[in-house]
């Protein structure tokens, strides 16, 4: 378990006071396309198992900051059934945390057949593209997609994916949140949010190793131990701190801790899907390679599905 980084003043704004539109300018014109979504997400799905079909369900038009168009891609069932329950699958809300992205992607290829049999299976794999090319938590407006999954949500790429979940009728039986905990949560994001709110930041420590949050208001602590002990087969799951927390948040059971997803607009709560987790996988582990994060997402999804049909 690594220890929290010092809290520090971020470079941009001043303190006490909320970011306005200078602040906000000066934090984008910082930010540089990294990596590409075309190559690492779009052109994987170009080929996709014979039992999916693939959808552009909207675009992202950040042209008028001087940036790319992008268009945002779901893979669905081909042979969808009304009276078969839905699976969905969300990765890449915060376009940082890679394993969620790709974990989602390799599951598409690895066991997308096997499931659809069972089930419709939804899987929005990266709705957060520009995020995913800067190595970022937040959208060009600064805005964090998710806490925006809401009524009164201000980010595009959460409005779009609940846009494109409502059109498909059906119960939602599992829903999964593919997500990483990172050093950079404190090095970066945390301290950049504090600063743009005009608060105080105060670091947390980072949990070494896989954990789950659950949802307060649905729990299903069965479901969120069934994934637990499928992803130890794959990679290590995080200890709590000396206060029993893992991330700030008293731990519910081994490896999982429960948040109020949709009170705090958080993608997991989009929907009234009983089965309900967000997975934190942490690649900065000496412990767990690149293909275990994407593994481990992997095995969540199974794991989550074969409890919730049992």
């Amino acid at each position: 378990m690594t220890n929290p980084t010092q809290d520090f003043i971020y470079h941009i704004g001043i303190v006490g006071n909320p970011w306005g539109d200078s602040e906000k300018q000066q934090w984008l014109t910082e930010q540089q396309i990294k990596r590409s979504y075309q190559d690492q997400v779009v052109t994987p799905l170009q080929q996709v198992p014979d039992t999916a079909e693939v959808v552009n369900y909207g675009t992202l038009d950040y042209s008028a900051f001087n940036l790319p168009v992008y268009s945002l891609f779901a893979v669905r069932s081909k042979n969808w059934q009304a009276d078969k329950p839905i699976v969905l699958v969300t990765g890449g809300v915060h376009g940082y945390e890679t394993s969620g992205v790709q974990g989602a992607l390799q599951f598409i290829q690895e066991e997308f057949s096997r499931y659809s049999k069972q089930v419709n299976l939804l899987v929005l794999p990266c709705i957060s593209p520009w995020g995913y090319e800067t190595i970022n938590r937040w959208n060009p407006k600064a805005v964090d997609p998710n806490r925006s999954f809401g009524a009164q949500s201000q980010s595009d790429e959460a409005s779009l994916a609940m846009a494109f979940v409502r059109q498909h009728a059906g119960e939602v039986l599992v829903h999964i949140d593919l997500h990483e905990t990172t050093d950079s949560d404190n090095s970066e994001f945390r301290p950049a949010k504090a600063a743009r709110d005009g608060t105080v930041n105060h670091n947390w420590n980072i949990p070494d190793g896989f954990y789950l949050v659950g949802d307060t208001d649905k729990p299903e602590p069965g479901f969120q131990r069934a994934i637990i002990e499928a992803v130890q087969n794959v990679t290590h799951i995080a200890e709590a701190d000396e206060n029993g927390c893992l991330i700030g948040e008293k731990l519910a059971q081994f490896g999982v801790v429960n948040y109020p997803k949709r009170s705090l607009g958080l993608c997991g709560g989009m929907t009234d899907a009983k089965f309900v987790t967000t997975t934190e996988v942490y690649p900065d582990s000496p412990k767990a390679s690149p293909e275990q994060c994407n593994a481990a997402q992997v095995a969540v999804i199974c794991a989550g599905v074969d409890f919730a049909l049992a």
